[in-house]
């Protein structure tokens, strides 16, 4: 797409419907807010959960929206059962029409020259009702339910008429969809975007969505000294993420294992909690923190990530030429689908979460870090993406959108 100018964002006034489950969508929309305000525009955010503190963190006007998510275990493990029986389909009906109702008020209020919305149908809807154009950012096309013997229905249900039903959801009046992942044939979202062809010639797969590219940091040699982190020996990053409900098991099991780990090893894990960035715990080679600020420093200078298999997280480490251990959150099948997906490249392993343990990971660990195949190839692949910028495209489509509204 040609370069329309950054500075045709003048007085435009942009409106984010963000999903709040989590802080994935709020976390790649933040930098684009920030371009388009950086050029003069106006924006405001609409989410609620998980993303309400971080936009308040990021310093943006905000509306907080009826929330929705899914029913979680104790373990994290993502309950489909529950989910569709409690609230159950009439409440479910009942809460998506709050949720489009609050966004027409929002939106009738801020009076946006465009919708954005990453993940969330009821901006979409409002949008077209108060005929506004709007864009929609998304990496999961489908929902798709573990086939299962007790979800074996549940499943044959979803996949014989959600599709066509959010579909028709996704792009109802949408200018434009935009994904946030690679081309093949690196698509990491492959299994979760059989996207029909009726709809594909409104789909773009722009790359991802990064507020710093690798080559705009420091060496990795400059970034260990100032991160006060020893040069030679392996760094492993453990950027723990996803939804309060879905990470807190996770985080708490290797919480322990690392705090326990071969004292060759540098180890930096970050909880994913936004109350206070400040270090929890400090042992020896290890560093615990709350909330880690320097993502991407840290990112760059590790040697291997470990991680859930959130899309963000792996287009990121992707993206800085990471290798990745990687521990999908239980029956949550985007992560399925990406963890084994990114294995299935070469780039990764994948160790399901009941096969956690302080061995499995220690040795896990080892023969990532020791294998030349794997660091060979996540060079290639980091290569061959390394043109894409997913934050420029999207940032000058949601301008051009704008600008030919006004």
């Amino acid at each position: 797409m040609p370069s329309i100018g950054f500075e045709g964002a003048q007085g435009l006034k942009v409106y984010f419907g963000v999903c709040g489950i989590g802080l994935g969508h709020v976390g790649r929309c933040i930098p684009i807010a920030e371009r388009l305000v950086e050029k003069g525009a106006d924006v405001l955010f609409s989410t609620y959960r998980d993303a309400v503190k971080y936009v308040e963190r990021a310093g943006y006007p905000l509306f907080e929206a009826p929330s929705v998510g899914f029913m979680v275990r104790p373990d994290g493990t993502v309950d489909f059962r529950q989910t569709v029986a409690n609230p159950g389909p009439f409440l479910a009906s009942f809460t998506l029409a709050k949720q489009v109702e609050a966004e027409i008020e929002f939106i009738r209020a801020f009076r946006p020259d465009v919708v954005v919305s990453d993940s969330r149908v009821s901006p979409l809807l409002a949008a077209k009702m108060l005929k506004v154009p709007d864009i929609c950012i998304l990496n999961q096309f489908q929902i798709i339910i573990p086939r299962r013997s007790r979800l074996l229905r549940l499943a044959k249900l979803v996949d014989t008429g959600a599709l066509a039903m959010i579909g028709k959801l996704w792009t109802s009046g949408a200018a434009h969809l935009m994904i946030p992942d690679f081309p093949p044939p690196y698509t990491l979202s492959a299994g979760n975007l059989r996207i029909p062809k009726s709809y594909q010639k409104r789909a773009q797969l722009v790359g991802p969505i990064l507020p710093v590219h690798p080559e705009e940091l420091p060496s990795k040699k400059e970034l260990r000294r100032d991160l006060g982190l020893d040069e030679d020996s392996p760094f492993i990053f453990l950027p723990i993420s996803g939804p309060n409900e879905e990470r807190a098991y996770i985080t708490e099991v290797l919480r322990q294992i690392v705090m326990d780990f071969p004292k060759d090893y540098q180890v930096v894990m970050s909880l994913g909690y936004l109350d206070g960035a400040e270090k929890m715990i400090r042992k020896d080679n290890v560093a615990i923190y709350n909330w880690i600020p320097k993502r991407f420093e840290y990112l760059k200078a590790c040697d291997l990530v470990v991680a859930r298999a959130g899309h963000g997280t792996l287009t990121q480490s992707i993206s800085y030429g990471k290798p990745m251990v990687l521990i999908p959150t239980p029956s949550h099948t985007e992560q399925l689908n990406n963890a084994y997906r990114v294995k299935d490249l070469g780039i990764a392993e994948v160790l399901e979460q009941n096969d956690v343990s302080r061995v499995s990971l220690v040795n896990t660990v080892r023969t990532m870090l020791s294998d030349e195949v794997c660091t060979r190839r996540i060079q290639e692949v980091q290569k061959e993406i390394s043109g894409l910028n997913g934050l420029q495209t999207v940032v000058e489509t949601i301008i051009k959108v704008a600008v030919n509204r006004k």
